[in-house]
Formats: C-alpha cells, structure tokens, sequence
C-alpha cells in the first residue's frame, strides 16, 4: 500500500468514526471507542473525573489507544499540539491543564472530525483551544512554537514516520518535550502474524518496533527518547478475530505473546538546538 492509498484509507476510517458517532462510536486502533468495557485496545484510558469534564461526543470519538494527557505532566502557560486530534477529547483535556494562559491545538486531516471536535469545544466552553486542518506530515505550524507535543496512536498510522518526526522536532520549542502514545512492536515476528495482528487492533499503516522508534527519534535529533509500556496486547483477545482470517492461534501463540502493546513514548528536543 502506498503513502497515497495509507492517507487515503485512513482518511475514509476517520470520517466513518466521526459520522457514526452518537450511535455506537468508532475507532482506527480498534473497533470501538473508549466507551466499550470489553475492548482490549480503547477501554479504560481514561478515568471517569477526565471524561466528566468533556461531552460524550469527544468520548466516543476517542480513537486512540493510550492516554497522552494523563503522562505528559503538562503545565499552565505552555502550548499543546495534538496529533491527529480527532474528536478533540486529548485537546480539551490538555487545554485544561494548561489553563489559564496556556493554549491546545488540535491538527487533523478530515473534515468530518474538526467539525466534531469543533462542536465538542463548543459544547465544553473550553476557548483556549484551537483545531487546524492539515497533514502530521506537514504541520501548519511555525518553527519553535510548541512546548509539547502529544499524539494518541496516530504516528502509527502514517506511511512516512520519518517526515512526522521531523517535523514534530522542527516545531517544537528547544527543550519542549515529545509525549505521544503508540502502537508499537517488540522482537521479531513473522511478518504474517505481523499483518494480521496490526489489522486486529486497526493500525492501517503498522507499527513500528521500539528499537526502530528510538533510531527514528535519534536521527531527526531527539534526546531523553524512552518507550514504556502501557498496555501489552494478549494473542488470546485476539482469538476469535485471528480465527476468523484462518490463523492457529495456539501455534502462533509463542511467538505473539509480550510483542504487540500501546506504548509511552518520549523524547526532547534539545535546549538550544538550532533550526535549518
């Protein structure tokens, strides 16, 4: 699949999440949104104080798999960006925190989720927020503008991660922090059981390997760079779904478990860092 039919495909996958919202929710990393308990991918991101002080579109538009806001220790005064925004539940809450003087910007490439998130900031009253319309490969952003930047498993769905990171690093400030979660993989599988299980948790492009992450983050100039865990996926959630595209699962079982997980990721741009 090219980067073209990727951005494509993903850009279909968002717009049929937003439309169905109000009826059972949607996700890209999943199949439903955060407001289904018994999805092994999207459930319990975020505790009912967090979802409390958002409206319910923004919760069951929420496409993500971990919960940037909650880990990026954001602090007043300083300016978010939001990778992929979606519909604006990350944006909202971070706007929150970085009340009163600071401000959140959301960026997303359809046109279905801003004008959800759009209506979901309205319905909050939140005004220190911002939703653009754009590409995470080409961010419509200035040069050092950025104190911090969170994404909720979108990285993952670019087909030029290279081009993402670059330029993540090129707006945010000297010292500002990356803190995205992201699907990512860990030692080696067979690149079947590889496709099958990144179709299983929605990931359309798929994911990288933590080591690959960290080489990535490492070239375009990033520091501090460090992956946690938040949530490993077990082949046994996945057992009806990998039976069904005619996969054994009990044979493929010692190869999978442990190596499939929503991780934190984190870097730095470092202070003083010139920009070319």
């Amino acid at each position: 699949m090219s980067t073209t039919d990727v951005k494509d495909a993903v850009r279909e996958k968002y717009a049929q999440a937003a439309l169905r919202v109000g009826a059972t929710g949607a996700s890209c990393c999943g199949a439903s949104s955060a407001r289904d308990p018994d999805n092994p991918i999207t459930s319990k991101l975020y505790d009912s104080a967090e979802t409390e002080t958002v409206p319910e579109g923004a919760v069951l538009a929420s496409l993500g798999c971990g919960n940037p806001t909650a880990l990026a220790q954001l602090r007043p005064g300083e300016t978010v960006l939001d990778l992929g925004s979606g519909g604006g539940i990350d944006v909202l809450l971070s706007a929150q925190r970085v009340a009163p003087t600071g401000k959140a910007y959301g960026l997303d490439m359809t046109d279905e989720m801003l004008a959800l998130a759009r209506e979901n900031q309205r319905k909050a009253g939140i005004e220190n927020v911002e939703f653009l319309k754009g590409e995470i490969e080409n961010i419509p952003m200035p040069d050092n503008s950025v104190d911090v930047i969170i994404s909720n498993c979108v990285i993952n769905l670019s087909g030029d991660k290279d081009r993402v990171l670059s330029e993540a690093f090129r707006v945010l400030k000297p010292g500002g922090r990356l803190a995205v979660s992201d699907v990512v993989t860990r030692g080696e599988v067979p690149d079947r059981i590889r496709r099958d299980m990144l179709l299983w948790v929605g990931c359309i492009a798929g994911a990288l390997r933590d080591t690959d992450y960290v080489a990535k983050l490492a070239k375009v100039g990033f520091e501090a760079i460090s992956i946690e865990p938040t949530r490993i996926y077990a082949v046994e959630e996945a057992r009806a779904f990998l039976a069904g595209e005619g996969v054994d699962v009990d044979a493929i079982a010692p190869q999978v478990e442990g190596k499939f997980m929503s991780g934190f990721v984190r870097a730095v741009k470092p202070k003083g860092h010139p920009v070319k």
